[in-house]
């Protein structure tokens, strides 16, 4: 199996490698290609990456690349998780809101649409050699804003089989798994469990749940409004919650709260983009020094949680043609009566090899 990864010198990187170290037993992954147009940032992190399969004794190698049709070409999976004008280029969109009074965030309002705009072309190119060269590949695509993205790879590349992913829902499913099972008093294995969840990518309402098949939402509805309740400083008014019904993504505090969200705009430096920018450098000095091997404990502060744990999951399903419910973004082709069929929705999916 050859799995490359289009925006290979993302500091995110390392994460992935363990996920696939921790399946390489499951999956007969013998080719990791990581593709990046930075050759310093790629060897800073593939380097780091190589040592890291190295020092598990892992049975597949670690390819760098520059060149995007060498990585792609004969793969069996291409993860894309780039960032086109870089971190630099995230400041902006952050700013470009903030100036003109509006929410200034990287993947929803006035920046996640420039992002948008800068980033489909290049992805759409990525399908276009994957159609060429790996014609029978799976794209999966973290790069945000992944429902547009999504949704402009399933219009114009419809040949390639692409969905888009997150980490939220997953970190969802898990954070409820936690609370219950400290009131249950015991460990639960997160595949007894579904999250239902519906909406746009990052614009989502999270609205059942099922653990070993029983409906358990109304039971974690009333806790988390309780906890909600009961905070200081609640992530949700309790009030928001009762009208829903629904738990929303926390990214529609932008829209529930947005006097809230530009207020505390008002104290920026720094942005979201200008702090990971000085844990990006952090993480990179340490990806660089031969002696380390192993993640550091800061990886954490830069986002994107459990984010090697979709993506593995995901193909080990699809490898094994497991039928398993993942919370996807993909065309709902029918699912939501009211909505038309081609438009890209996070919602759970059944994951086949056929599709």
């Amino acid at each position: 199996m050859k799995i490359t990864v289009i925006g290979g010198g993302s500091s995110y990187t390392p994460e992935l490698i363990n996920g696939f170290l921790q399946r390489c037993h499951d999956l007969p992954l013998r080719e990791l290609w990581l593709m990046d147009i930075d050759p310093h940032r790629l060897q800073i992190v593939g380097q780091f990456a190589g040592r890291m399969v190295a020092a598990q004794g892992a049975p597949f190698a670690v390819h760098l690349s520059t060149d995007q049709q060498q990585a792609i070409a004969g793969a069996d999976y291409v993860i894309t998780q780039l960032r086109v004008g870089g971190m630099a280029a995230r400041r902006e969109d952050e700013y470009l809101g903030h100036r003109h009074g509006l929410i200034g965030q990287e993947t929803t309002g006035v920046g996640g649409m420039a992002k948008a705009l800068r980033t489909i072309p290049v992805i759409l190119q990525v399908a276009q050699d994957i159609r060429r060269l790996a014609p029978s590949a799976l794209l999966i695509n973290f790069t945000n804003p992944a429902g547009l993205i999504t949704e402009a790879l399933s219009r114009h590349v419809p040949e390639v089989q692409s969905v888009g992913v997150c980490n939220i829902p997953i970190n969802t499913k898990l954070e409820i798994l936690d609370r219950l099972a400290s009131r249950r008093g015991e460990v639960i294995d997160a595949e007894r469990a579904t999250l239902d969840t519906l909406g746009l990518n990052h614009l989502s309402w999270h609205r059942g749940f099922r653990l070993d098949g029983e409906d358990v939402w109304p039971q974690v509805f009333a806790a988390y409004v309780e906890e909600m309740r009961q905070a200081q400083d609640p992530e949700w008014d309790v009030d928001t919650l009762l009208a829903l019904g629904m738990i929303p993504n926390d990214y529609l505090q932008y829209y529930y709260y947005t006097e809230r969200k530009l207020a505390a705009q008002a104290s920026w430096p720094p942005s979201r983009a200008e702090q990971v920018m000085a844990i990006e450098k952090s993480l990179l000095d340490y990806y660089a020094d031969p002696a380390h091997s192993r993640p550091p404990e800061a990886l954490s502060r830069r986002g994107g949680a459990h984010y090697s744990l979709v993506a593995t999951q995901l193909i080990y399903a699809h490898y094994h043609d497991l039928g398993e419910i993942h919370v996807l973004n993909v065309p709902h082709r029918g699912a939501v009566a009211e909505w038309p069929p081609d438009w890209v929705l996070e919602l759970p999916c059944r994951v086949h090899r056929s599709g």
